[in-house]
């Protein structure tokens, strides 16, 4: 890579116990803007000798929990190992071992002269958990993965929010601080050089905001933070006419426009059908790519492209299926030979970066908005504003009580909002209160962000934004939410004064 140069050593892994999550952000800026590509100087796919392509990812995650035998925060893998007869607890070597487990497919497949791809996009307080519990045997296995070049080519990793936080509900000024603090952790684990190959995101529960403020703020935050692209769930996007999309299969622009008529873009690949783990566990969407074919996009013949990410350990066909189906279909591409017309697993990046040497950049893919704004922007009419944006909101709900600007996730039978006023309050209440609290210190920048009293506060705001605290409903979950938020407001009310 060009421009900063840090050597991993430079990057200590935990401070008084805590990821460091911030105080590099000129040399995390730095990082994320190489340009160099990452994939195409040494993929060995040619596209005009596939026919169709899929792309599969693999989303691993687990909270962070004020849950210690004396209160402390951590891991809910910890917790499970420490807890075993509660629940599912006796998982909890499995949920470990599926964590670690690509680390041995990967290489296995290569050395035996298979072709795959694997993208995995893992959550800040996972990565932290595996620190804290000493898990470094995973680790390594994952540091392979990260940094051998041996299997770089194979494997991409995804950049995600560090807390887990669901993007639609997270104050906007929160946005740009999970982005950041998990880059800044991925590069204390893997290195500088590893982040740099990081182009793509993933948003947690695949929910990507449709309110055109929120969405704006967003896409913008992700340009800013150096991605190129993410992922998108099918039915959480619509044609700029109101529609499904016509060709899910290709890359589209995102065209994020706010209240006041500002517009950003950024590139989507998207995530068809539903969210049921079988559809990677059964290696479903290698199946699927044999009924398509090339289309036509600009002025070339391209491979069309099945994308699809679920939970890498959760549930028994991630636990027990996944891996013979895996492995089983790398070896069938081989034996097939990977012929002229066949069948291949990309990386989201590795695809895209073909697609521009074949004269196929942005510009050339169709344009999609977040569901639901062709209905606002048609109520606007010729109007805008803040103002404008609400009343079109407030009519269209009224008229239909199924529109929502809540935003849209991997299923759409769920409210992150609705009942979940006790963490949701707080969780704007924090997060007013640290960026209140850290407006009136005297250092600003990396002098502030680089203090451990900084980034103590940071992590407990960054934690009550766990989409957990509300996926599991309400009672021991929403009371973990409630004592971070004792804890965050003690923080800053003592380490500040």
């Amino acid at each position: 890579m060009t421009g900063v140069v840090l050597s991993p050593v430079d990057w200590p892994a935990l401070e008084e116990g805590l990821p460091p999550l911030s105080g590099r952000e000129a040399d995390i800026a730095g990082i994320m803007a190489n340009p160099e590509p990452v994939f195409l100087s040494h993929t060995n796919l040619n596209l005009a000798d596939i026919s169709a392509g899929f792309a599969i990812a693999l989303h691993m995650h687990q909270p962070t929990i004020p849950a210690g035998a004396t209160g402390e925060l951590i891991n809910h893998l910890q917790y499970m190992f420490e807890h075993p007869y509660d629940g599912d607890n006796h998982n909890a070597g499995t949920f470990a071992y599926c964590y670690a487990r690509l680390g041995d497919f990967i290489p296995e497949l290569v050395n035996n002269g298979c072709n795959p791809r694997v993208m995995l996009d893992y959550s800040g307080t996972l990565l932290w958990g595996l620190q804290q519990m000493d898990r470094q045997d995973i680790l390594a296995k994952l540091r392979r993965l990260a940094c051998d070049p041996t299997y770089q080519p194979y494997v991409e990793w995804l950049g995600t929010c560090w807390g887990h936080a669901v993007v639609p509900s997270t104050p906007v000024p929160d946005l740009k601080l999970h982005i950041r603090a998990w880059q800044h952790h991925f590069a204390t684990l893997f290195g500088p050089e590893a982040l740099a190959r990081v182009r793509g995101f993933s948003p947690p529960e695949m929910h990507l905001p449709n309110h055109p403020d929120v969405l704006y703020a967003f896409v913008k935050t992700l340009k800013d933070c150096g991605y190129r692209w993410m992922l998108v769930q099918e039915h959480t996007v619509e044609s700029i006419e109101g529609h499904g999309l016509s060709q899910p299969h290709l890359p589209h622009r995102l065209v994020a426009r706010n209240a006041q008529g500002e517009v950003e873009e950024i590139v989507v690949l998207v995530k068809t059908q539903g969210s049921d783990t079988k559809l990677v566990g059964q290696m479903q969407p290698y199946w699927e790519a044999k009924t398509l074919s090339q289309v036509a996009l600009g002025h070339a013949t391209v491979p069309q492209l099945v994308s699809q990410i679920s939970d890498g350990e959760n549930g028994g066909v991630m636990m027990n299926e996944f891996p013979s189906a895996f492995m089983r279909s790398w070896y069938e591409m081989r034996d097939n030979g990977g012929g002229r017309q066949g069948v291949v697993g990309f990386n989201g990046t590795e695809y895209l970066e073909l697609l521009a040497a074949a004269g196929c950049g942005p510009e050339t893919f169709p344009t999609c908005q977040a569901v639901g704004q062709a209905r606002l922007w048609q109520a606007m009419g010729d109007a805008s504003g803040s103002e404008a944006v609400a009343g079109a909101i407030a009519a269209l709900r009224a008229e239909d009580s199924n529109f929502s600007m809540e935003g849209g996730s991997w299923t759409g039978d769920r409210s992150w909002v609705v009942g979940y006023d006790n963490v949701l309050d707080p969780m704007q209440r924090l997060s007013a209160q640290f960026h209140q609290t850290m407006a009136r210190q005297p250092e600003r920048g990396d002098a502030l962000e680089g203090q451990h009293r900084y980034r103590n506060a940071l992590i407990h705001n960054l934690l009550l934004q766990t989409s957990c605290f509300r996926y599991w409903g309400q009672g021991t979950w929403t009371g973990y939410a409630e004592e971070l938020y004792r804890r965050g407001q003690a923080i800053l009310a003592h380490d500040f004064a």
